[in-house]
């Protein structure tokens, strides 16, 4: 065995105070790079630039590279700098970092291990799980591993600079117009027909004409996409053959993943992957759809101690990470990934705000979607909408200008904090999917058996905003409903169809017995677990009672999304009646079990269809769209309240009436906001059996109600000759069901 490398500084420190370059890698005018790293414990960091000599050879034999090391100037404020000439862009490198190892105390230097740079532009090559990346660079017995790991890991790329994109391309969607649609990049044109095959899978596909028709025609204006920082898979998961299909494992938070890029852009480099990404953000500018990305920042692919060994861990393992304040020390795990970045620490605040301003400024995308973003508001004491970080986000020039959301969660101590974040921040309502899941499937399951029905009141609140959570604020309701981002289904979770299909997850696929992904999924097979196997219909028992009513409650579901007041997200494939087969943790699954179908049926066909016209109906009418909090009484200048709720009697709900248990019909009422915009009135019905309801009075000014939409009906074409009130002013709903009346002016 090799002796261990030697942990003694490189050189004398340079202890003067001189100007750092930004961290990274940059081009400079004279034809050389400065570089900057961040290693505060360190006693010594290298630079390495790496050739590729012998082609030929393997990506992960050693001979095919050579080495050559550059010691760099510091620490200065714990950052190692230098400048190095006659390097160009596209240039290898990395670093290699001396200083003490002391797992105890969170030391964990190891020369022996080339050092991806966190911020890079781009990475060229794949991670190797073999023992000189895995142990967390430690040897059998717990001393550093002396095995190079130069051939085994990806090697960071030098990337020129790039100019901004133009100031004017952002399409700067209002909060009360937008429509998110949640999509995998990989997922949404794998298997997309119109997509040239060499485009499926990647950033220009998602651009492609064919996508960008689907989402204008669906009303998305804003398309928010999985992770595409640089990630990789959890060593577990690569040993079993599986990847890590949603990207939430960052190994890099500048560069975007590489194999999302057409094969061409792959081929000729980092540089034209960042273009591939760039002309998709610019192609859907130019289409009028903003772009998110959802950003990973409260850990990395590193995992714990005895795993990953490969950025963070080796330049500054204290510093980065978040340890538990004990002896020997340990990362302590608010996310459930092994590791947390401890964003008490400014330097770290850095990093996540250097990130995002770079793809703000540089590739040009709208806005952010924060994964656990409880986390990143962590002080000493715990979760404070007051963080460094979440002020910056607040007041930065570049940022607080885009749109920002925040999942308001993580798995630590008081990790729930929906309705917590600072405006202009925007927040996942988990509220508003149980409520909207617990109407329409759970209460009718348990009622289906015999079992109270509940939940009219709590879908109500979020019909009306969820003011309860989103309303707080100095001064009050200064957020307005489009802080609470709406949805019913994610990533996360049962898709739409499968949500009305099985009563318990099926995640078998995932190698984890089943154990992974939610038990609380407060869904409903409606009387069968599983699809209808492949010829069979809704003519054929037992489907001919199940199907139908699945169908349905897809549509309220939708219904409930798209008309409530807020800002709606729909998962992408809900509107095709995209199946996981009963899977609610497809992380794992890159595969057609996680991948937009788009070979649709009938049935498909007509929910799209169902999904095109309610979001048309609100892009329609102003009253379906509220920027503020509604009052329950008029505004300045008005005669009527901004809403009303009725009962089925027609009767204008109290406070006794709301008092009530188990109603399940509820009629709401939103005027709109001018003398020239109708009035919508949104009737439901979450009962089993049909109920005779009593319309109220259209308001003054406006004409007859005017049924335009049922969740009865399987395709938007309008009522049936007949279909139209037996009765002015009642109508019957069916069980199950939702309608749209509209009072014109």
């Amino acid at each position: 065995m090799q002796a261990r490398p030697k942990v003694t500084p490189l050189s004398r420190p340079n202890r003067t105070r001189s100007h750092v370059p930004p961290l990274g890698a940059r081009t400079t005018p004279d034809g050389g790079i400065d570089v900057a790293v961040l290693a505060s414990h360190a006693t010594g960091v290298e630079l390495c630039l790496i050739d590729v000599v012998a082609p030929e050879k393997d990506a992960h034999d050693p001979a095919r590279y050579s080495e050559r090391r550059v010691p760099l100037d510091g620490p200065t404020y714990g950052v190692w700098h230098g400048h190095v000439p006659d390097v160009a862009a596209g240039q290898r490198y990395g670093f290699r970092v001396h200083g003490p190892w002391d797992p105890g105390a969170g030391m964990r230097h190891n020369p022996a291990k080339l050092l991806l740079d966190p911020y890079a532009r781009g990475y060229d090559g794949d991670l190797a799980y073999v023992p000189a990346t895995l142990g967390g660079g430690a040897a059998d017995d717990g001393g550093p591993d002396d095995q190079d790991s130069l051939p085994f890991v990806p090697h960071a790329v030098v990337v020129a600079d790039l100019p901004e994109p133009p100031a004017l391309s952002r399409p700067r969607v209002p909060w009360a117009d937008t429509v998110v649609y949640e999509g995998h990049v990989r997922g949404l044109t794998m298997q997309h027909p119109d997509v040239p095959e060499e485009l499926r899978g990647t950033y220009a596909g998602v651009a492609h004409p064919a996508m960008i028709e689907h989402l204008t025609a669906l009303g998305v204006t804003t398309l928010e996409l999985l992770p595409i920082h640089a990630s990789t898979a959890e060593p577990w998961l690569a040993g079993r053959g599986l990847s890590n299909y949603w990207g939430y494992s960052t190994m890099g938070f500048f560069a975007p993943h590489a194999a999302y890029a057409t094969r061409a852009a792959q081929e000729a480099g980092p540089a034209a992957v960042l273009d591939e990404v760039r002309g998709m953000v610019h192609l859907l500018h130019s289409a009028g759809i903003e772009v998110l990305l959802d950003v990973v920042y409260n850990h990395t692919c590193e995992g714990g101690d005895d795993a990953l060994f490969l950025s963070w861990r080796g330049l500054d393992n204290p510093l980065y990470y978040l340890h538990d304040g004990g002896s020997p020390a340990a990362l302590a795990d608010v996310t459930g990934t092994g590791n947390t970045l401890d964003f008490r620490r400014p330097r770290v605040v850095q990093l996540a705000l250097d990130s995002l301003r770079y793809w703000a400024e540089v590739v040009g995308v709208d806005g952010f979607r924060f994964d656990l973003a409880v986390t990143l508001g962590r002080d000493h004491e715990g979760f404070t909408p007051d963080h460094p970080f979440l002020v910056a986000l607040q007041t930065d020039p570049v940022l607080s200008g885009l749109k920002l959301v925040a999942e308001p969660w993580d798995v630590g101590p008081g990790g729930w904090q929906t309705g917590q974040f600072p405006a202009p921040m925007a927040e996942w309502n988990d509220r508003f999917r149980n409520a909207a899941r617990s109407f329409w499937l759970e209460a009718p399951r348990q009622g289906s058996h015999g079992e109270p029905m509940h939940g009219l009141r709590e879908l109500t609140t979020r019909l009306a905003g969820s003011a309860d959570l989103f309303g707080r604020s100095d001064p009050p309701l200064m957020r307005g409903p489009v802080a609470s981002v709406n949805y019913v289904t994610a990533h996360d979770g049962f898709t739409l169809a499968d949500l009305v299909a099985f009563d318990r997850k099926h995640n078998r696929a995932n190698g984890e017995d089943n154990r992974d992904g939610t038990d609380d999924n407060r869904s409903w097979n409606h009387g069968v677990e599983g699809h209808a196997p492949d010829g069979d219909d809704a003519t054929t028992e037992p489907w001919s009672a199940v199907v139908p009513l699945r169908r349905r409650s897809q549509r309220n579901l939708l219904a409930t999304l798209l008309l409530a007041a807020g800002t709606p997200m729909i998962t992408a494939g809900d509107e095709l009646g995209r199946s996981q087969g009963g899977n609610n943790n497809a992380y794992t699954q890159d595969s057609p079990v996680s991948w937009v179908d788009w070979d649709l049926d009938e049935a498909g066909t007509e929910l799209l269809a169902t999904a095109r016209f309610l979001t048309g109906l609100r892009a329609e009418h102003a009253a379906l769209r509220a920027e503020s909090f509604f009052l329950g009484s008029p505004r300045p200048g008005e005669q009527v309240p901004d809403l009303l709720w009725f009962d089925a009697s027609g009767a204008a709900m109290d406070h006794e009436a709301w008092g009530v248990g188990g109603r399940r019909v509820i009629q709401m009422l939103r005027p709109g906001p001018d003398d020239h915009e109708a009035d919508v009135l949104l009737l439901l019905h979450g009962g089993l059996e049909d109920a005779d309801v009593t319309l109220p009075e259209p308001l003054a000014g406006a004409g007859p109600w005017e049924r335009v939409w049922s969740s009865t009906w399987d395709a938007p074409s309008g009522p049936e000759e007949g279909d139209e009130f037996e009765e002015p002013g009642h109508v019957t709903l069916e069980s199950l069901s939702v309608e749209v009346l509209v009072a014109r002016r």
